[in-house]
């Protein structure tokens, strides 16, 4: 566990991680195991990504589903009401649900179209059905657990259990609520949140600890779930189950989906813990820049990469921030490097869209190009996981360059990250050293910026690619 990390990366990764596996899962939904794998062998860097849409509801490359609709429905309320309100909360999911999503589960459909008061619909439900520990409140909770985790241990499982029960009767889809509550929230702090389950469970209700124990163990595997991906149990076991065996935030989720089943919904959960964990920069850029959908019955707003780490900070107690700063004189762009172009962040914005772009800083309005990549660099010392971040630029850049793209890369001024990057391409691409990179650069883009002693670190640990 990185523990330098900055929290801000870890909050962003958590949000925006949720929304990546829900999207990244929907196509695959209730298919078979391994078909994720199977038509994604290795991975996909070029125009065409894993982020590949479609599936029974003919998903958008990149489209969320009710999972993250109903995640920013929690994070909307918890803003606005400053802290939590249920009765606000289930009004909006009552609002969301009547505007008829594409995708919504059988149980929280029942509750909402119930027409009963929030502090008995759920519960009048379990009572005649005696069916209710469905995945359904675990997958929208991320949110939530970021909103609380700054309040400890205890307020942050009674919250989980709270929102839980406005959809879901069973106790038990609480319990698993706090669990995962918890579990991010020692994530957030920078610790192993593998470590904590036995913590965690010492604090579910006695009734149902045992069956939460079961599921949570190290040596448990998902062939071993007595029940579909679609209940509580299987959906945090086998989330957890990713986190024990996957290397990084790719891995985790090609094993949540090769599971099959409940694809978009255990990938979201498997999602949120993930990011939590290996940060914002651990997700691979070509599946976050393309995240996106709108909220049913809440507005035309179509939610995209650049909105969540704002509102990210906005739940952990920050202010959300506007990272358009309007019209800036622009630079570029600028053939630097044979078919490699360099500008800032209006040169980028406007220029021509067959240009395959780069961005290394924060956006405000997304761009027209098709083509589009949105790294997470921040230019400061807070980039821990700065090589894997690289490492992931400077892969897409080989596969879109290869595909005959001219690329485009840019940051907010040009300087910083923007040579950043044009040097480690030219000493992995080119094995020029670092100095010999940066004199190439300079000579050819008056703008580069040589302040951040991190980069200039990075830029030490690159290696030329092998023959």
């Amino acid at each position: 566990m990185r523990q330098s990390m900055h929290r801000s990366h870890r909050v962003a990764g958590a949000l925006v991680g949720s929304a990546v596996g829900d999207a990244l899962g929907a196509p695959f939904e209730f298919g078979p195991p391994g078909q994720f794998s199977a038509r994604f062998p290795v991975p996909a860097r070029g125009t065409k990504t894993e982020m590949c849409g479609g599936g029974s509801l003919g998903w958008e490359p990149g489209e969320f589903t009710d999972d993250t609709q109903m995640a920013l429905l929690v994070a909307a309320s918890l803003l606005e009401r400053d802290g939590l309100d249920e009765a606000d909360l289930f009004d909006r999911f009552r609002t969301w649900a009547e505007a008829e999503p594409p995708d919504i589960g059988n149980q929280t459909r029942a509750v909402l179209g119930s027409g009963r008061p929030w502090d008995v619909a759920a519960a009048e439900h379990f009572a005649r059905s005696g069916h209710a520990a469905g995945n359904g409140s675990l997958m929208r909770t991320t949110p939530a657990a970021i909103r609380f985790s700054r309040s400890g241990t205890e307020a942050t499982m009674d919250a989980a259990r709270r929102i839980s029960a406005l959809t879901h009767g069973d106790p038990s889809a609480g319990e698993g609520c706090a669990i995962f509550h918890e579990l991010v929230r020692v994530a957030l702090d920078g610790e192993d949140p593998l470590a904590a389950v036995p913590s965690a469970l010492a604090l579910v209700a006695d009734e149902h600890r045992e069956r939460w124990a079961t599921v949570l163990a190290p040596d448990w595997t998902p062939s071993e779930a007595t029940e579909s991906n679609g209940a509580v149990w299987p959906t945090l076991g086998q989330a957890v189950w990713a986190l024990r065996h996957g290397r990084d935030f790719s891995e985790v989720l090609r094993l949540v989906i090769d599971l099959g089943g409940d694809t978009d919904t255990v990938a979201a959960v498997a999602g949120g813990l993930a990011g939590a964990v290996f940060g914002m920069g651990g997700i691979p850029s070509r599946w976050a820049s393309v995240v996106h959908g709108r909220v049913p019955g809440h507005g035309d707003k179509v939610w995209r990469l650049a909105d969540l780490p704002q509102l990210a900070a906005a739940l952990d107690g920050g202010v959300q921030q506007s990272y358009d700063p309007g019209v800036i004189p622009r630079i570029g762009p600028t053939e630097v490097l044979p078919g490699i172009w360099a500008g800032n962040l209006d040169g980028a914005r406007y220029s021509e869209t067959d240009f395959a772009v780069i961005s290394l800083c924060r956006l405000g309005e997304p761009f027209p190009h098709p083509v589009h990549r949105m790294a997470y660099i921040a230019d400061n010392e807070h980039n821990s996981d700065l090589d894997a971040v690289l490492a992931d630029v400077l892969d897409d850049m080989a596969a879109l360059h290869a595909e005959g793209h001219r690329l485009l890369v840019h940051c907010h001024g040009g300087a910083s990250r923007t040579g950043l990057v044009l040097r480690a391409w030219l000493m992995r691409t080119e094995g020029m050293s670092m100095e010999e990179a940066t004199a190439h650069v300079a000579e050819r883009w008056p703008h580069l910026g040589l302040w951040n002693a991190s980069f200039t670190a990075a830029l030490e640990r690159v290696r030329p690619e092998e023959a």
